[in-house]
């Protein structure tokens, strides 16, 4: 699941009276995957909606519904969402006792594993399941609410689960505060997969989705690219021989 850089717009930014119709207009506007974020009102300060409206917007796309379950307990409710067509199902490490249940659960259900961790999570609370994932989320802002403003302390931490990861087929995602102004730190700290709300449902028009998704991802290939080391040799410019002694 590694490699080229993926753009999943949050459908919590979009216009709920028009949900399908948003879909449909990121799917032609360029968006990856559909990020679904999932809130409770019990793990997080918000309600947004439940397994029945993924279920009632599956037909609107066939891109990889990204389902983000920002709830708690989380373990009852698995199978709903995978049923209602979630491709990835992420779950916080936060949200249960017994992470690596339930992400045995997941993996049963025939989905793809992943695991997020709020911004004061320390990155050692996935050290021992890493092996059981296929994605992980870092917050870089604090769940809940969108158009929230990037946790610059984050990018550390992007930094560090990059390491850990290694070689193994997992994707780094972020989510939280994501702009074509931010999007280059974000991937050069590691990530891969970049949500984003706001910074791509500003506008109303499929044209104007398409530039806010082409501008945040063109922004992110920019990052990945590897800096030139300060020591290395420049080229000689004209004049230059003559201060050589």
């Amino acid at each position: 699941m590694t490699g080229e850089i993926i753009i999943a717009p949050s459908i919590l930014a979009a216009d709920f009276a028009r949900l399908g119709e948003e879909i449909a207009a990121i799917d032609t506007a360029g968006a990856d995957w559909i990020h679904c974020d999932v809130m409770d009102g019990h793990f997080v300060p918000n309600i947004s909606f439940g397994a029945d409206v993924i279920k009632a917007i599956r037909p609107s796309t066939r891109k990889m519904f990204d389902v983000h379950l920002m709830i708690a307990p989380v373990d009852p409710y698995l199978e709903a969402f995978a049923k209602a067509g979630a491709d990835v199902i992420t779950v916080h490490a936060e949200a249960g006792a017994h992470l690596d249940r339930s992400l045995q659960a997941i993996r049963a259900l025939g989905k793809k594993a992943g695991v997020s961790l709020c911004p004061s999570t320390p990155e050692s609370a996935i050290e021992y399941v890493l092996d059981r994932l296929d994605l992980v989320l870092v917050m870089t802002v604090n769940p809940g609410f969108g158009g929230q403003s990037f946790l610059q302390s984050q990018l550390a931490k992007i930094e560090r689960i990059k390491a850990m990861i290694g070689d193994r087929p997992i994707r780094l995602e972020v989510d939280g505060g994501v702009t074509r102004d931010n999007a280059a730190a974000v991937a050069a700290a590691g990530a891969d997969t970049l949500v984003a709300g706001s910074a791509v449902f500003r506008g109303k028009s499929v044209a104007e989705y398409a530039a806010n998704i082409a501008a945040i991802r063109t922004a992110a290939e920019r990052g990945r690219v590897p800096k030139r080391q300060e020591n290395a040799v420049q080229p000689m410019r004209l004049g230059d021989s003559a201060r050589i002694r």
